[in-house]
């Protein structure tokens, strides 16, 4: 297969297998997804979203996250793990959204970027989940599928992200991650497939002998 049709069978092949991809992180509204996605830096969603019911009963907007404490919102996100940083973060970009926007999130990728706590990643997330402007957020397990299936030679998530956006249509960017993170979790697994043993690595290249070796 070319890439070009390795994009379109994954593509197809994932559709089939999850028509359907609900946001992994609960949430309500922009801020409350931006706070979980903040939250779930090196942290399992489902973790995440044991400890957001308990943040957002303190304070579930800005305006109100503003007044709280940070050692009362690191006290209460701290099996989300990195809770020091986290909860500065959550606190002064709280703040800053009162200061210049409002209390909303804003719906633009550089401002996003430019919150305490926020990368690429988490804007990413947030304007495609949030307001549903194409985006391709990539974590370092997509990353690790891409090159599984030799869409990216890329050393990084950012290479990945570029490689991704152009071997697939746009409209489908936004569902197209959720369903790789959906196909990663149950197939594909960091320490599951080496690129020889799940349903679609086997398919795309069904003569491939030796695992692949991933660059972070």
């Amino acid at each position: 297969m070319t890439k070009a049709e390795r994009a379109a069978h994954i593509l197809s092949r994932l559709e089939e297998l999850y028509p359907e991809t609900p946001i992994p992180l609960d949430h309500k509204d922009p801020y409350t997804l931006l706070i979980a996605v903040l939250l779930s830096a090196q942290c399992t969603d489902e973790r995440v979203n044991k400890i957001t019911p308990l943040l957002f009963a303190v304070a579930d907007k800005a305006a109100d996250m503003a007044k709280v404490p940070v050692e009362d919102i690191r006290e209460i996100i701290k099996p989300c793990g990195l809770s020091p940083r986290k909860s500065v973060a959550i606190s002064e970009l709280s703040k800053i959204l009162m200061e210049k926007y409002d209390g909303e999130v804003p719906a633009d990728m550089e401002a996003l970027e430019e919150l305490p706590g926020v990368g690429h990643k988490t804007a990413s997330v947030v304007m495609s989940q949030a307001f549903g402007v194409p985006a391709f957020p990539v974590d370092t397990h997509i990353h690790r599928l891409a090159q599984r299936w030799k869409l990216t030679n890329g050393k990084n998530v950012v290479q990945t992200e570029k490689d991704l956006k152009r071997a697939f249509p746009e409209e489908s960017w936004n569902k197209l991650h959720l369903q790789i993170i959906y196909y990663g979790r149950e197939y594909c697994t960091a320490r599951g497939c080496d690129g020889t043993v799940c349903p679609i690595c086997r398919e795309v290249f069904p003569d491939r002998k030796r695992g692949v070796k991933t660059k972070k």
